[in-house]
């Protein structure tokens, strides 16, 4: 370490490209603009950082040798890469790449590719001067990434397999061999787009050749004209850029004094490997180095060495060496064994990192992220638009039974479901049909909500996007939609009851009148789920709330783990489980007799929240799905141009799967696709540990909803254009690279983060509703069971005991059918304060809570015409009122209405009638305002809606669930 290079100093510290060239045997950095341009005389080490979802920095290093490199100057960039590794705290990963045989991994660093130029420094070549344009012919292999090898311009070089490009003066051809497949073809004019802008300047004609096509066309006459005129092509060869096959069985190496001895085994196992060796497993194709966590610097370089001297003696394979450190082995390294642990420890790794950042400090290096940094922690967002319209079904046998609205959040362990949710799209309404397979359903019926989901999907002519979900690994799209979700114990269908008769079990169905817990958890009101459990001590856990109940005796449990707003999740849920009965609080610590008798006794539980699997990396796969057997091969550095509408590309997501469909794939391998993503995750080609029961989702190519979008940057317009992938390909190069659509732009989306409560324009609501009515906006935060609960708290007979009735504020629920609710005429107060809600948006508007909606009106109108609409109008939803408004009220710079703050706080004497009390700050002046919070409102409204609401108790600008409760307010309310 004290011989680092001065060149290699500060390096990997932050995402992307680092390049040196070896002149005079020492690394010279190269100036980004020079990126991606390599000589074929030269040696150059190449690092790619990349930063995780967990915020740790991981390191891949490349040493490129062009053929026309020295054996000095290559042996140099191996030693060098080495030296770079062990600064970067000795876990990345290092790959020879050999000019003409690159790993697909390295070209996808360059896309669309790499055309190294003749010439080099330290090979003693002058680089060549600017000159006139030379014609020049290359030849393009490869689907996901290109292999570009310029070969002689002559007849003789062309052949009915691959595909070729001439660059001319004024005009690049693409000379398309008849056995080469479409995707090839579309990669390879990616190539001629390049070739186009670096050489052209942008500024030449664009012309595609097909093998076998007639003379009489004018531009294959003009391509044959180049080569003497047409003549038929030769039957290809086979050259040095073609692979040979190797049936060679693995051989695994120990490297002792510089020597490759064999190590005798009768099957390659993890226990053969010694930390304080270096090893070499001869795979034929690929030469692996694994060095162990205690060897010397000194002994990796001479393990390469070897590794080096050995595949230079193979020829004909021209091998791919993968250097691999100890406890950071690639999947493809672990895979070539029979056995490999699932686990590897390395905290030594992390020890040794650290020590290697404190040496590079004292020799006053910049190490700031060199260490592995604080894994960040962040709410998953659902990416949908929450506002749709959503029917579910409960699957009997080989039917499936709708539920009402006021069912449609209620779910039993042994069923299965299926849900149909439709949303607002980019230009049309999106719908996303997925079914629930409960722990205790029987596979019969889990393979029949699979196939009537599938038929579904199918009747819709496959423009749905379908979802297979297991209990206890929803995503947070589901829990999104169905917003207030329950899952109780036992079954409905005949299906569990025969399963449970065989199986001579008892019958743990949900009895209302009976003992039942429940785990309260979620985000919010429009993201919380009560989980039946196990009515016993031990299912108890500090960092939770749960509801216990016997009959018509209820509790509430609070951990001392939790927050205000986990309790009010607890009054929320509370209303939909038991919803006339009066609770008795229990804290931790402090609970009575009878609520730990109705648990059986006291016993130890946890205390630790049961917290979400982290989001991984994406990875994109090209699948192949033959005979029952899958094939993937990983595409590195993806983008939304690599998914080729003749194929089936899986987005592996780790907690979940996306499989994507392209359109021009046959009808039977799109029928299959849900089996593809099944087997995907049996095989856990990466060897993550994928769960078997993650979710699948099967996205149809143009029907790509904003969940699966977010993971590129994505074109629409692209997905939705006609032809194969190489007539598309063709229309972009020749139009400039904008897809030839008019297609209108994406409309603004409504709350697709699950938290935004701004009013959606009408333009943007089309049949989001849950009741007949097709403008009807959904209420967010609410579920379609508290709904219809809602609609009862008229009767004032239903309302739930534990509150008197409400003094002032009248509930205006929204129905669930057209005609549920009459609502009287709007007074003066009501079309006032509506009338506020017509004015562009502002702070107020943006911030209407989730649990009080207003429904979006038609834009500012005269007043009279305006009264005559709203009382015509039945779109009242959840609004709480005042009769009376106050005259001469005063308006800020924004054109608020404002009040002083003494007349603002729940507590004042004087308090102002015909506000919206869940809003009290905004009708604080900008001026007030920062002076009360300490910040502008624009500042405050960025914070989490959870220190919003602590702020606002602090000022007394908002209610407890105490407060409420002790003013008299129903649970609704609350």
């Amino acid at each position: 370490m004290r011989d680092l290079d001065p060149a290699f100093q500060g390096a990997g510290q932050k995402a992307g490209l680092e390049i040196w060239r070896i002149e005079n045997f020492n690394p010279v950095p190269v100036p980004k603009s020079s990126y991606g341009k390599f000589f074929t005389g030269d040696s150059y080490v190449i690092l790619k950082t990349t930063t995780s979802k967990s915020g740790a920095l991981r390191h891949d290093i490349h040493y490129w040798l062009g053929k026309d490199t020295s054996q000095d100057e290559a042996g140099a960039a191996a030693i060098k890469t080495v030296e770079l590794d062990a600064a970067l705290g000795g876990r990345a990963v290092q790959y020879r790449e050999v000019q003409g045989h690159e790993t697909e991994k390295f070209l996808s660093y360059f896309k669309p590719c790499i055309i190294p130029q003749e010439g080099g420094v330290a090979s003693g070549f002058k680089h060549p001067e600017a000159e006139k344009h030379k014609t020049r012919l290359f030849v393009c292999r490869g689907k996901h990434v290109v292999h570009v090898k310029e070969v002689p311009f002559a007849r003789a070089s062309l052949n009915h397999d691959d595909i070729f490009v001439l660059d001319t003066e004024s005009k690049v051809f693409q000379f398309n061999g008849s056995n080469s497949s479409i995707q090839e073809r579309a990669k390879a004019l990616e190539v001629v787009q390049y070739i186009k802008d670096t050489y052209h300047d942008g500024k030449c004609e664009v012309a595609a050749v097909e093998d076998g096509k007639l003379m009489a066309d004018p531009e294959t006459g003009e391509f044959w004209g180049f080569f003497g005129g047409f003549a038929p092509l030769p039957r290809k060869t086979a050259g040095d850029d073609d692979k040979a096959t190797d049936s060679r069985p693995l051989k695994l190496l120990c490297i002792e004094k510089g020597q490759a001895e064999p190590v005798e085994a009768d099957s390659l196992k993890r226990e053969l490997l010694d930390t304080n060796k270096c090893y070499i497993l001869d795979c034929g194709f690929e030469v692996f180095v694994w060095m162990g966590r205690n060897t010397s610097l000194d002994e990796r370089k001479s393990a390469s060495g070897v590794a080096d001297e050995l595949a230079s003696g193979i020829d004909k394979l021209k091998p791919q060496i993968i250097r691999v450190i100890e406890g950071f082995e690639t999947v493809m390294f672990r895979s070539k064994f029979d056995s490999w642990p699932q686990t590897a420890d390395v905290t030594v790794s992390e020890d040794g990192r650290g020590k290697v950042a404190a040496l590079l400090k004292r020799q006053g290096v910049n190490v700031k992220g060199l260490l592995k940094a604080d894994p960040v922690r962040e709410e998953p967002q659902p990416h949908i638009d929450c506002t749709g319209h959503l029917q579910v079904w409960r699957v009997k046998g080989q039917e499936k039974i709708i539920l009402q609205a006021s069912d449609q959040s209620k779910f039993y362990s042994g069923d299965c479901y299926i849900f149909q949710y439709t949303y607002p799209g980019e230009d049309k309404e999106d719908c996303l049909i997925g079914t629930w397979i409960g722990k205790n359903s029987v596979e019969e019926e889990q393979a029949s909500a699979n196939s009537l989901a599938s038929k579904m999907v199918e009747s819709m002519k496959f423009l749905a996007c379908q979802a297979r979900i297991y209990e206890g690994n929803e995503p947070v799209q589901f829990y999104s939609i169905l917003q207030s979700f329950i899952v109780f114990k036992g079954g409905l269908g005949e299906g569990y009851k025969t399963y449970i008769a065989g199986k001579e079990i008892p019958d743990e169905t949900y009895d209302e009148n009976g003992v039942a817990l429940f785990r309260i958890q979620g985000s919010g009101p429009d993201n919380m789920q009560a989980i039946q459990v196990e009515p016993v001590a031990s299912s108890l856990n500090s960092s939770y709330c749960y509801i216990l109940h016997n009959g018509p005796a209820v509790f509430t449990w609070s951990g001392n783990s939790t927050t205000a707003e986990d309790q009010e999740l607890v009054e929320r849920m509370l209303d939909l489980i038991k919803p006339n009965l009066q609770s008795k609080p229990q804290r931790e610590g402090s609970e009575s007799e009878q609520f730990w008798d109705l648990l059986g006794g006291k016993s130890e539980y946890p205390s630790q929240k049961i917290l979400r699997e982290a989001e991984s990396d994406p990875h994109l796969f090209s699948c192949h799905f033959s005979k029952g057997n899958l094939k993937v091969a990983e595409v590195y550095n993806f983008a939304q141009d690599d998914l080729m509408t003749e194929d089936i590309f899986i987005l592996d997501c780790h907690l979940e799967i996306f499989v994507w469909v392209g359109q021009q794939v046959d009808s039977k391998s799109r029928m299959q696709a849900l089996t593809i993503g099944e087997k995907f995750l049996e095989h856990d080609f990466l060897l993550e540990k994928l769960s078997r029961v993650a979710p699948i989702y099967v996205i149809m190519e143009g029907s790509e909803p904003p969940f699966f979008t977010r993971f590129f940057k994505w074109d629409s317009a692209k997905s939705a254009m006609l032809g194969n992938s190489f007539q598309r390909k063709l229309t972009l190069v020749k139009s400039g690279g904008a897809p030839l659509l008019d297609k209108p732009k994406r409309r603004t989306p409504v709350s697709y983060g699950g938290r935004s409560s701004s009013v959606p324009d009408k333009s943007q609501r089309s049949s989001r509703s849950m009741s007949v009515s097709p403008d009807r906006v959904r209420v967010r935060g609410r579920s379609p069971a508290f709904n219809a609960l809602a609609a009862t708290f008229e009767n004032p007979n239903a309302r739930n005991l534990s509150t008197p009735p409400p003094v002032v504020r009248k509930l205006y629920p929204k129905s669930v059918t057209p005609d549920s609710a009459i609502l009287a005429p709007k007074s003066a107060a009501i079309a006032a304060l509506s009338s506020s809600f017509e004015q562009p948006p502002s702070a107020r508007e943006t911030m209407i809570p989730r649990s009080v909606k207003v429904s979006p009106v038609m834009p500012k109108s005269n007043p009279d015409k305006i009264d005559k609409e709203n009382s015509a109008s039945t779109r009242v939803e959840s609004l709480t009122i005042q009769e009376d408004v106050k005259e001469n009220e005063v308006e800020d710079e924004e054109g608020l209405v404002i009040y002083p703050f003494e007349r603002l706080k729940i507590t004042s004497t004087d308090p102002v009638t015909s506000i919206d009390v869940t809003k009290r700050e905004t009708y604080l002046s900008s001026v007030e305002f920062k002076e009360k919070f300490g910040m502008s409102k624009d500042a405050f409204y960025k914070l989490p809606k959870w220190k919003q609401n602590k702020l606002k108790m602090a000022l007394h600008l908002s209610c407890s669930v105490s407060d409420l409760k002790s003013q008299g307010c129903c649970s609704v309310l609350q």
